[in-house]
């Protein structure tokens, strides 16, 4: 490990002549690990830079990211490298295609097989680098993430990993579940599919809203279809309900045989047009005014009449 450090320390020796170079000391590099149901992030901060990051939303891969707030490296085209370590005499850089930098924020975002290269790089000594000639007089410039303590760093980031949700909101948000056996049944691939929906619900309350479209075949007469199309997209509702969504965040629409996945010409194509589609939506709640009550005014009370002035004894009255 201490040849290994050391061979660090000759980096620099094996750039382009003349490089700028931004990278964290090696003293200094702390990997942090960020996420939650949602996303999980593995970040090695650059000093006067930004950050390079490995995020990864649930229900995909990872993908590589290069984050700056004042990009030195300028936008354009830069070249994504999973750079040889001087310790590993022999071995080239392997260049993994050109990048397209944006000015400044995430300056760009790489495939997901990009991503599963570097981290098998750096899992194996390389460094992540990002490099172009767009310094003065066509002066390479580059960021390099570095290999320290990537490993158990990984090892924290996949644990993360693991308690990513199956999908994410735009994964969940359309989907459908089928009825490949021609009756209003939910069957198990279908229940399995609305839990995956359920559970995104429940971790993300601001989806508070279902569409369910149901749909048929055409092999009954239409009335007959249309009605089949109902009760599959109200057994879709009835299990939602059951599992605690509020009847007022679901709108159940249906249409028979009018809108098909494919041509009703043969069974399997049959088979993918009875579904019932669902389409989840976060919708504005409307907060009704207040009313404030209306205060009762008590009536004033009537004046006193006079009383009769008093009449001295003996005299007469008008």
């Amino acid at each position: 490990m201490r040849q290994r450090y050391l061979a660090l320390l000759t980096l620099f020796a094996s750039l382009p002549a003349g490089a700028l170079t931004f990278q964290t000391r090696m003293e200094n590099i702390a990997w942090q690990v960020e996420g939650d149901q949602f996303q999980c992030r593995l970040i090695q901060p650059i000093d006067g830079f930004g950050s390079g990051e490995f995020v990864r939303r649930a229900g995909e891969l990872p993908v590589f990211q290069l984050r700056s707030y004042s990009n030195a490296l300028g936008a354009g085209s830069a070249t994504l490298l999973a750079a040889a370590a001087p310790w590993q005499p022999g071995r080239g850089d392997i260049n993994l295609g050109v990048v397209r930098m944006a000015r400044s924020g995430v300056l760009f975002s790489s495939s997901q097989g990009q991503a599963g290269r570097l981290i098998n790089g750096l899992l194996d000594g390389r460094s992540t680098v990002v490099r172009n000639y767009n310094g003065e007089a066509g002066r390479a410039m580059e960021v390099r993430v570095l290999p320290v303590s990537f490993a158990k760093a990984y090892s924290d980031y996949q644990a993360c990993a693991s308690k990513l949700l199956p999908m994410n909101y735009d994964q969940v948000r359309q989907t459908q579940v089928g009825f490949p056996g021609g009756g209003i049944d939910l069957d198990d691939s279908a229940r399995s599919r609305l839990d995956v929906v359920l559970d995104y619900m429940k971790a993300d309350p601001t989806v508070n809203h279902i569409q369910l479209d149901g749909h048929s075949d055409n092999s009954g007469n239409r009335l007959t279809n249309r009605d089949l199309s109902r009760r599959r997209a109200m057994a879709v509702a009835d299990y939602f309900k059951a599992h605690g969504v509020p009847e007022a965040q679901i709108t159940v629409r249906f249409h028979g045989e009018r809108y098909p996945l494919a041509k009703n010409n043969n069974a399997a194509n049959r088979a993918r047009n009875r579904r019932v589609s669902i389409e989840l939506d976060r919708v504005a709640m409307v907060e009704k005014p207040v009313e404030k009550p209306v205060e009762q005014t008590v009536p004033a009370a009537a004046p006193a009449p006079a009383s009769p002035a008093a009449v001295a004894p003996g005299a007469k009255l008008p």
